[in-house]
């Protein structure tokens, strides 16, 4: 039976979801028993922030650079990026991965603002017919998290980053004020290199000899234990509301906003706008908007005015899918054929599931991280 939460937009398309008596989703619930309590952004947050930058300062003394800041162009890397510059005056290493799919905006967005703060941009371009037939066994696969290589690749270049020039601190633009509320993971599997090894296995047609694939484990445990590379995410210790981030952002650098969070990318849009609706029947606006409900930067009514609308314009809707096919040298009707295809999931195939499953049940118990990235 169909249900929507009484306090946000998340509804029974969430497999997981659950509902009070009255009709309040568990989101709801884990935001003001969980989150809420840790989420420091008065004058706590201020000190806290004040002495990691020390911390990141002192790590950073001799060396080229004093943290890793990744940029993609979206809103939150870029609203990082400007705030921990020229507010707290660090020396990034600003780095950008270019899997192939980068929309115009995000290349004018990341150039004006490298330009503006007088920074050096190193850009990791991936080899794109590594890039292709990774993605189209993706497609083959049927399952839903086909925006799995762009996300990987950003990650292991990333880690490759820190280890080659000796850096201790990773910042990253997961923030709780427009994600505090996770996407199911039936949707959004993380990269398990074992279901990625088992696709690539039956669909892929190209050695894999370059990508940066890394596994969880060394994210996780060798490098902040072994390589002591810490990540850390400064938004959550700022006030950070997004639409006046967004128009300071285009105040001091002329950068331009996206219709929609991880817009940035063509595939993306495309993977989020377009596929999940139509394959899946889930929109992933439920979580965005009801994020921005919970940190008071949208009221129900609002995102319930927007959900009337479609995800995607219907013009986009053909350009990017006959882009997405000329890119990958498919026809639009081969594309179709997966869309069309039985739907399957992480299950279908080697995983690790259970495993990580545990580990994210210990880490939010000892470390009080939570699946998703806000913390």
């Amino acid at each position: 039976m169909y249900q929507i939460c009484s306090r946000l937009v998340v509804d029974t398309s969430d497999p997981t979801i659950r509902f009070d008596a009255d009709g309040i989703s568990n989101h709801y619930h884990e935001f003001f028993t969980n989150t809420l309590p840790q989420w420091k952004t008065g004058a706590e947050g201020t000190s806290a922030l004040a002495a990691k930058v020390e911390e990141i300062r002192d790590a950073g003394k001799g060396k080229e650079f004093d943290c890793i800041i990744g940029l993609s162009g979206g809103a939150d890397s870029s609203y990082m990026l400007h705030k921990m510059v020229t507010e707290h005056g660090l020396r990034p290493l600003v780095f950008h991965v270019d899997a192939g799919w980068n929309s115009e905006i995000a290349v004018h967005n990341i150039d004006c603002m490298i330009e503006k703060l007088g920074l050096d941009l190193y850009t990791e371009v991936i080899n794109w017919e590594e890039v292709r037939d990774f993605q189209l066994a993706m497609f083959k696969s049927g399952i839903p998290c086909i925006d799995t290589p762009q996300d990987i690749a950003f990650i292991g270049v990333l880690f490759q980053f820190a280890s080659k020039h000796g850096i201790k601190y990773i910042l990253n633009g997961g923030n709780i004020s427009t994600e505090c509320v996770s996407y199911p993971q039936q949707y959004f599997y993380f990269a398990d290199m074992a279901l990625i090894r088992d696709i690539l296995s039956r669909f892929g047609t190209v050695k894999m000899a370059s990508y940066p694939f890394t596994s969880v484990a060394y994210r996780k445990l060798y490098m902040p234990y072994v390589r002591g590379v810490k990540m850390f995410k400064p938004l959550n210790f700022m006030p950070y509301q997004k639409a006046e981030a967004m128009n300071e952002l285009q105040e001091v650098y002329g950068w331009k906003p996206y219709t929609q969070k991880h817009f940035e990318s063509r595939f993306t849009r495309f993977y989020e706008g377009y596929w999940l609706p139509t394959r899946f029947g889930y929109d992933v606006r439920r979580v965005q908007f009801s994020s921005l409900i919970l940190t008071g930067q949208m009221t129900r009514d609002e995102a319930l005015a927007k959900l009337e609308e479609p995800p995607y314009d219907p013009d986009l809707i053909r350009q990017d899918f006959e882009y997405i096919a000329a890119k990958l040298r498919i026809s639009p009707d081969e594309l179709r054929s997966y869309q069309d295809m039985p739907i399957k999931n992480y299950w279908d195939y080697k995983n690790r599931a259970r495993w990580y499953e545990r580990g994210e049940r210990l880490s939010a118990r000892l470390l009080k991280t939570k699946r998703g990235g806000a913390y």
